[in-house]
């Protein structure tokens, strides 16, 4: 066995003992390097005479043909027992049973909404859904609130810089009620003479934007209108519709109603509606929940329709709040936290 033999096989033993990549390169430099055995044996050929140089340079050449041969296969195996390493800790067993996705559930305040509507729907009410994005005319002027009344105020809400096609501001509505307008509008619309046409009752559930914000309020927040408009619709008919909503929402007959005077520009006369239970936690406390009247004959004649014939009411309601007080939350703004510690209770 020659120096060149010797060599490959030393080499070939370096490489097998070599248990990570590292050990293999620095195996590898003691033979390949810049300093390495076949390295310096392939300077010393210059030293050698012409006639040995050529024999003696390819049998060099051919062993480092195998030490780099022996080099690529550790390295091969190398990577091949670290795939398999890797394999073995990401294993699955195919035969275990799949998991199951979590059971989702309503938002508490879509609980809510779905209530109300049913509810509504039981006394023949219609429901309507319109854009959020409204005009100045449906969301002010319509509902008698005149450019720069001071009464607008009140619901201070977010503009968009631009107009509609008719040169109108267009604002993130502050209420549902353009709904009523929108509908009514539609409604007398489908009738030659509004002698033929049947009463109206609507409800305008919906998201609204205000620029108010603590623990009882929120930038955006949800609203349901109500309007019952007829030819003898009066204030009587208003108190049996919130008796029968309130003991059918929040499934008592233990409370009472208690109905304040108010003003609403869109409403005349008009009044705050409170609600106290007799029992529970909140026994003996007055609640402020919607807000009502009948409504204004300048908002009927917006409607297309004839004060002088038709009389009715409308009414507002926050779903947030009722949610609030059906299951117990004390800040509004736990709603929009999405927190599924708190809205997995109401699955």
């Amino acid at each position: 066995m020659n120096d060149l033999d010797q060599l490959v096989q030393a080499a070939q033993a370096d490489f097998l003992q070599a248990g990570a990549p590292a050990d293999l390169e620095n195996a590898k430099a003691r033979y390949l390097g810049k300093a390495g055995r076949v390295t310096e044996l392939l300077k010393a050929l210059g030293a050698l005479p012409p006639e040995e140089k050529k024999a003696r340079g390819a049998e060099i050449n051919a062993a480092k043909q195998h030490v780099e041969a022996a080099l690529n296969a550790r390295r091969q195996a190398l990577a091949d027992a670290e795939l398999a390493s890797q394999l073995k800790a990401e294993s699955l067993d195919v035969t275990l049973p799949g998991r199951k996705r979590g059971e989702g559930g309503l938002h508490p305040v879509s609980r809510t909404m779905e209530r109300i509507e049913a509810i509504f729907g039981s006394m023949g009410f219609d429901v309507a859904d319109g854009p959020e994005i409204e005009t100045d005319w449906y969301s002010f002027t319509a509902l008698n609130n005149p450019e720069n009344h001071p009464a607008r105020s009140m619901q201070d809400t977010f503009y968009v810089d631009m107009k509609d096609a008719e040169g109108r501001w267009l604002n993130l509505r502050p209420h549902t009620s353009p709904m009523q307008v929108r509908h009514a509008r539609a409604h007398a619309a489908k009738y030659a003479s509004q002698a033929d046409m049947p009463e109206i009752r609507v409800i305008a559930p919906g998201r609204t934007y205000r620029v108010d914000s603590d623990a009882t309020h929120s930038p955006m927040f949800h609203q349901c209108e109500g309007l019952w408009i007829g030819e003898n619709v009066s204030f009587k008919d208003l108190k049996a519709v919130f008796n029968d909503f309130f003991r059918n929402f929040f499934e008592t007959d233990d409370l009472q109603l208690r109905f304040r005077p108010s003003f609403f520009p869109f409403t005349e006369p008009s009044a705050e509606v409170d609600i106290a239970f007799s029992s529970g936690p909140l026994k003996g406390r007055w609640l402020e929940v919607a807000g009502s009247g009948q409504v204004h004959p300048n908002v009927v004649r917006n409607f297309g329709l004839d004060p002088e014939r038709y009389i009715g009411f409308a009414f507002g309601m926050g779903p947030d709040r009722l949610t609030m007080l059906r299951y117990g939350v004390n800040d509004l703004r736990l709603y929009f936290e999405c927190d599924l510690r708190f809205l997995s209770q109401f699955k």
